[in-house]
């Protein structure tokens, strides 16, 4: 038997697409409130999200008649026609976010136009009209929503505890604030400010606020523009890399999205500069043409497709990995040990407040800052300390009073609409942070400056022009060299270093076809298998590419009369034998991944090891050839080839400056 729904049943199931935690709601309601034209937002939220939920803008508000049309399904006033689909460029287009909202809560909207003389009041339970009544407003709109789901109890049973929900709201509250500097937005939880932004344009300053000053020091800036798209924002240096994706940050257009497709564009231009399973700190804005991106396949708009995603892919692998070609990205060894610092008074915390395991930090070392760890960042989403909250969100000073009545908060927020962002109504009397020098920095002269991390091209250490001017002072534990240059210190491993030289050597000559062989005398036989035999012969080609010359004898047995001249050092049958381990048992051919891994861990076996004593001749020419390639800064599986350590932080730590 086939039933007709009841249209609160409808309201129920479609709601479930679009709301399916207090996050969505936040997330629709943010959107609403930047398609309005808002310069300032404030997101307001008690016990996770499903006691409340308050967003109060200064845009445009709506018209009267207009109020209960935008509750309707379906319903919008970002499109008329199918046809406006294709030139999208705003975030709500559907006409289901407030439908569905009113649909699982009781909601209120408080509105008023620049034009009107007053605003309206309109309040809507489980999708039922209860009050349309005129109200005294400011400029802008305020949509309470309270009691998430109380007529859908199922659906709340499925919801985490408040603290976790309130660190999903959190996280998409943060991606919003990035997306659009020019708009000061503000998050409090539970009456605890958890971010305020300055709304003054300036992306950077938003990364300061939301990931603090270890990142903000660490990033190249991104500017990019082609005939079809542009790319914008900012890329990390590989020593603020991470153990997830979570700081894979990408905007298409302005709007947050998750793209499988981009996140792989970016790790692939990171591959030679970062540890194996590490991810890179991205932070940009793909701007395409309208008609060129398709924002209509997922419910809650996280997801895009685009016409010619090879492009896409090539674009922002290509404009990173250039990038990362011109930055200098000597790991600073004074950043690692203030790091490890930090660390232990965290975790000296953490314990004290019951969360021993929270913060796990490796000794700071020479060796370590090699091996190139980044500094834990677990948190527990349910035991979120106050001191790192503060330290990693809240960047302000002053009072922040908890306010119920929604009239006093829209005056208080926002009646300095137009300004810098720094508000002076009653709610929020703080200051916002912006980056600047610290007192006893270098640039401490230079505050009316934010912070840059460019640095002039007669400064870097990696260049021909300070070749002539390196002091080598020697080495330590017959390992480490040690570089004096300009005001700092350098140290080089000359195990990663010379491993990056063969490696960069070896994949030259192979693309370019002009590999350097050395001759083997006597030649030397070498027995296969059966099916090792085959995979040789199908791809002898690529052997030859790489510097071998091999003779296929009666049987399985090849003669080897020259292998590549880069890895002469390490013994000819297990030269060959790497090659013939590494080739697919799929396809039983070289795939280019392959290639490059086998190429990397032959270079770390014929490079020089640790321990190994070079004369300082030698030394030399190593730095020499380091010089020469375009990624000097770290091996072939990602550890730095360099540290560094300022004079200035030397003093510091000598405590000749206080």
């Amino acid at each position: 038997m086939i039933n007709i729904l009841s249209k609160e049943t409808i309201d129920k199931i479609a709601a479930g697409e679009v709301v399916e935690r207090p996050l969505s709601v936040v997330k629709e309601l943010l959107e609403n409130s930047i398609d309005s034209g808002a310069d300032s937002v404030s997101v307001e939220i008690k016990g996770g999200g499903t006691e409340l939920i308050r967003v109060t803008d200064n845009g445009s508000g709506i018209e009267k008649d207009d109020i209960p049309l935008a509750f309707m399904r379906h319903a919008t006033s970002k499109l008329k026609t199918s046809e406006d689909l294709s030139h999208i460029l705003s975030f709500g287009f559907r006409g289901e976010a407030l439908a569905s909202i009113a649909g699982v809560s009781q909601t209120e909207l408080i509105t008023k136009r620049a034009e009107d003389l007053y605003g309206y009041n309109y309040r809507i339970e489980g999708g039922e009209e209860k009050l349309f009544s005129e109200i005294g407003a400011p400029e802008g709109t305020t949509l309470i929503v309270r009691n998430l789901f109380y007529n859908v109890p199922a659906r709340k049973k499925f919801l985490k505890s408040a603290s976790t929900e309130s660190a999903h709201i959190c996280d998409i509250v943060e991606k919003t604030a990035l997306s659009h500097p020019e708009i000061a937005i503000r998050l409090v939880a539970d009456g605890r400010s958890l971010l305020h932004t300055s709304g003054n344009g300036r992306l950077k300053d938003v990364i300061f606020t939301i990931f603090g000053k270890e990142v903000s020091e660490n990033l190249i800036e991104i500017d990019h523009e082609e005939e079809k798209l542009s790319i914008s924002g900012y890329i990390g240096k590989p020593v603020i890399s991470r153990s997830k994706r979570d700081f894979e940050v990408i905007f298409v257009n302005g709007r947050y999205i998750h793209s499988s497709l981009i996140s792989k564009a970016c790790e692939e231009a990171y591959k030679p500069f970062m540890m194996q399973h590490k991810f890179p700190f991205v932070m940009i804005d793909i701007r395409v043409r309208p008609e060129d991106v398709d924002v209509n396949v997922h419910p809650q708009k996280m997801e895009v497709r685009f016409s010619d995603s090879a492009d896409i892919y090539n674009s922002v692998c290509s404009v990173i990995r250039e990038e990362l070609k011109k930055a200098e990205l000597i790991v600073d060894a004074s950043h690692e040990a203030d790091e490890h610092k930090k660390g232990n008074e965290r975790k000296a915390e953490s314990e004290k407040n019951g969360l021993k395991d929270e913060f796990k930090l490796e000794p700071f070392e020479v060796k370590k800052a090699f091996e190139y760890r980044a500094p834990s960042e677990v948190i527990a989403a349910d035991k979120v300390l106050p001191s790192v909250m503060e330290e990693s969100a809240v960047r302000f000073k002053g009072t922040d009073p908890y306010r119920e009545q929604v009239m006093y908060e829209q005056q208080s927020l926002f009646k300095d609409k137009g300004s810098n962002g720094l508000y002076e109504g009653n709610l929020y009397k703080g200051k916002i942070t912006e980056y600047k020098p610290d007192e006893d920095s270098p640039d401490k002269d230079n505050k009316n400056k934010t912070y840059s991390d460019e640095q002039g091209e007669e400064n870097r250490f990696i260049s021909k022009d300070a070749f002539a001017e390196y002091k080598i002072i020697g080495q330590v534990f017959d390992t480490y060299w040690i570089v004096e240059y300009k005001d700092k210190m350098y140290i080089i491993d000359q195990h990663a270093a010379h491993e990056k030289v063969l490696y960069e050597r070896t994949m030259k000559e192979f693309r370019e076809r002009t590999p350097q062989s050395q001759m083997i005398m006597p030649p030397i036989i070498l027995s296969l298998s059966q099916k090792e035999t085959q995979l040789v012969e199908k791809n002898i080609s690529i052997f030859e590419r790489l510097g071998f010359e091999l003779e296929k004898e009666a049987g399985n047995d090849f003669i080897i009369r020259a292998v590549p001249a880069n890895l002469y050092s390490i013994a000819e049958k297990e030269l060959l034998m790497e090659l013939v381990d590494g080739l697919s048992e799929e396809s039983g051919s070289f795939s280019p991944d392959i290639i490059t891994d086998r190429i990397a861990k032959l270079s770390c076996k014929a490079a020089v090891k640790g321990h190994d004593r070079l004369s300082e001749d030698e030394a030399r020419e190593l730095l020499k050839e380091l010089l020469n390639l375009e990624n000097p800064y770290a091996c072939p599986h990602g550890r730095p080839t360099i540290i560094s350590m300022s004079k200035y932080e030397l003093e510091k730590k000598f405590k000749r400056i206080v």
